[in-house]
């Protein structure tokens, strides 16, 4: 059943998806995987699920809604084993039904569970082949297309099994699988998505981010390679390159927005990453301004920064109710003109006469953008100067980010000061993509920012299927 329709809160990009492996007899794997979503919980909030290897035989536990709406204690009492996969999700292809929750299961040639982060863009061949072969699919999403490929693979080992299919995938995927005797991860061969490696006593772990590895006491090792497979087992640890990729192209965006403050994104926190974004944007857009606030909390690293570069004090002047991050509940019409207060709401008292100057790390639509200008205002705000830690975003994301279309974007087709004008604001500024890689300490070549510049890195992404294609009646597709 497909939940109905949300308020929409939030004008940045739409969370993609986190997974989780592990593969530590004699400890509480389901646990273990529970408190990792957990931390992952920011990188999808429509489904979550948990699978475990018990005596050879796998259990799966998924559905909708948040990792502790779906799990409680007797649901994880009864996911013993000696391993387990975790996945939380927010969809890329494929509706947000049950069908489509992960972690997959398959028991085709062998018996498999399986998490993906990404989105493939030869998702309409692969089904088509399938289907042409006679498999039977019961999700609409790609990530089953992936599970399905390897569950019927027809060589005797998972691990060679991967190094066939991995390199036929196109476009990203950073993937957990479970079999009875092991988890195996694997990442595209130009790491558009992340993949971090950990250790947890004398056994490993995987994750989408480092932060996941803090809540459970593993400690982070290191990315997994792009292109790298890795394999938790009995044994330990087996690492081995199932794809040679021509360039890198790890996803920048996720240094701006998608991973949690405490992650480590390619050795660097992403906190402080985020906090030189905003000296950087004071350096250049600078403003005479009395006050500089965040949107909170994605706002805040870049508000410090851009406080502590300009001198400008900075003060909590939009608090933001963190408990309704989803809700089914619709709020009349009496007040859905204040729904937004319901996440924001500004303080008259600290932002009163004051010429504000307001950080975010993105606007996408610009329609929650648009509210909250109008809400400092109507607070008594003398000016508001917006500043963006991120390029205008003007193009959509084919890699497993669901950033809404071309049109609905609000900086395509504008400049930026006719931008300032829809959000009415007095003035409006992003960082530069310049500004962005000197915060990270990186450059464009091992990098996508597609979002920004229209440049993606992967071939024949322009023939990537929209988000809903699987869903259409025997997708036909040329050779």
């Amino acid at each position: 059943m497909t939940p109905p329709e949300q308020i929409s809160f939030r004008d940045g990009p739409r969370d993609e998806c986190g997974v989780f492996g592990v593969f530590a007899p004699g400890s509480d794997v389901a646990r273990l995987a529970y408190f990792a979503l957990y931390a992952l919980q920011h990188r999808g909030q429509e489904s979550a699920g948990i699978a475990t290897c018990e005596g050879g035989h796998i259990m799966t536990l998924r559905d909708l809604g948040l990792v502790s709406q779906v799990f409680d204690e007797p649901k994880l009492q009864a996911l013993t084993g000696t391993h387990a996969i975790g996945h939380v999700r927010y969809s890329t292809t494929g509706s947000s039904a049950w069908e489509n929750a992960q972690p997959v299961y398959r028991s085709d040639a062998r018996e498999i569970a399986l998490g993906h982060n990404g989105n493939l863009i030869n998702a309409l061949e692969l089904h088509s082949e399938l289907t042409a072969r006679g498999v039977v699919l019961r999700s609409t999403s790609d990530s089953e297309l992936i599970a399905a490929l390897l569950s019927t693979h027809e060589a005797a080992s998972i691990e060679d099994a991967v190094a066939d299919v991995a390199p036929r995938l196109e476009g990203a995927f950073s993937t957990v699988v479970m079999t009875n005797d092991a988890v195996v991860a694997f990442r595209d061969g130009a790491g558009l998505r992340p993949l971090a490696l950990g250790r947890l006593g004398d056994r490993y772990c995987v994750a989408s981010e480092s932060c996941a590895f803090d809540i459970i006491g593993a400690e982070f090792l290191r990315d997994v390679l792009p292109g790298e497979m890795v394999t938790l087992c009995e044994h330990g640890i087996r690492t081995r390159q199932v794809i040679e990729s021509e360039r890198r192209a790890f996803c920048v965006f996720e240094h701006i927005y998608f991973a949690r403050p405490d992650s480590k994104l390619e050795g660097r926190l992403t906190q402080l990453s985020r906090r030189r974004m905003g000296e950087i944007l004071w350096r250049e857009a600078p403003v005479e301004a009395d006050l500089v606030i965040a949107v909170p909390d994605s706002g805040n690293p870049a508000a410090n920064g851009f406080s502590t570069a300009s001198g400008i004090p900075k003060d909590d002047g939009l608090i933001k109710n963190r408990y309704v991050a989803r809700t089914f509940i619709q709020p009349g019409q009496e007040l859905r003109k204040h729904g937004l207060r319901m996440k924001f709401n500004p303080l008259p008292e600290i932002v009163g006469g004051k010429r504000l100057v307001v950080v975010d790390d993105s606007i996408v639509r610009g329609n929650t953008t648009r509210q909250i200008v109008s809400m400092l205002r109507d607070a008594g705000a003398a000016e508001v100067h917006m500043r963006v830690s991120a390029p205008p975003i003007r193009h959509p994301c084919h890699y497993g980010i669901d950033m809404s279309t071309t049109q609905e974007m609000i900086a395509h087709g504008r400049t930026v000061d006719e931008v300032a004008q829809e959000l009415g604001c007095d003035s409006l500024a992003y960082l530069s993509l310049e500004g962005v890689y000197e915060a990270i300490g990186a450059t464009r070549e091992t990098h996508c920012d597609a979002c920004f510049t229209g440049e993606y890195p992967l071939a024949r992404t322009e023939r990537a299927a929209g988000k809903f294609a699987l869903e259409e009646p025997a997708p036909a597709v040329s050779a």
